[in-house]
């Protein structure tokens, strides 16, 4: 540990400039202009070079990039269509789980809404919580309730709260896709502009 501080302030930036200062103190003795005082000169233009270097910082974090990211959620979505696949749902829930992944699917498709996706961290985000968390949790309770349903009959169906539940991450979804379209619409119209501009200034 002590080897390893040592060898960085070596390689500091205030050792570094300091060291470079010092040198020219050296070089100021050596021509005689710093007289019996060099020590003090060379020490001096250290410490002054040292205090002059700009300060350390740590470099940030490396995190994945927003394809990268992509690469995971969709990874991720194939692993919850396989389980899907294995559970059995009412007509209507099944309908509305079948539209939901499809828009889902559409959005993860590598192309125009990958880039977009990479430029819209909330976009992104939604998309992965929907993928990771609210529809395995919508589907699992419903598994779950429907289980004890069955046990103690007379209760609120379950499958009216999963259609409710799948409503909502649909509309959720479509706001998505809206947002992604309008973005798209205000890019076309941005390049619109700027040749009617470009047309005019010519």
């Amino acid at each position: 540990m002590a080897t390893s501080r040592f060898v960085g302030f070596l390689e500091s930036r205030k050792n570094i400039t300091g060291s470079a200062c010092g040198l020219a103190g050296v070089v100021l003795t050596f021509v005689g202009a710093a007289g019996p005082y060099w020590p003090v000169v060379v020490v001096g233009l250290y410490g002054a070079g040292a205090l002059i270097a700009p300060p350390e910082h740590p470099a940030p974090p490396a995190f994945p990039d927003p394809s990268a990211q992509l690469d995971e959620v969709r990874a991720d979505f194939e692993r919850l269509g396989d389980y899907l696949a294995c559970v059995e749902l009412p007509p209507a829930a099944a309908g509305r789980l079948t539209e939901l992944t499809e828009l889902l699917a559409a959005l993860l498709d590598p192309g125009w809404a990958t880039e977009l996706l990479g430029q819209d961290p909330e976009g992104l985000h939604t998309l992965s919580r929907a993928v990771r968390q609210d529809i395995p949790e919508a589907v699992d309770t419903f598994v779950r309730t429907r289980w004890w349903s069955r046990m103690a009959p007379g209760q609120e169906p379950p499958e009216r709260h999963l259609e409710r539940q799948l409503t909502l991450l649909q509309e959720e979804a479509d706001r998505l896709a809206a947002s992604l379209r309008e973005t798209e619409a205000r890019r076309q119209e941005s390049h619109t502009r700027y040749l009617e501009e470009r047309g005019r200034g010519a």
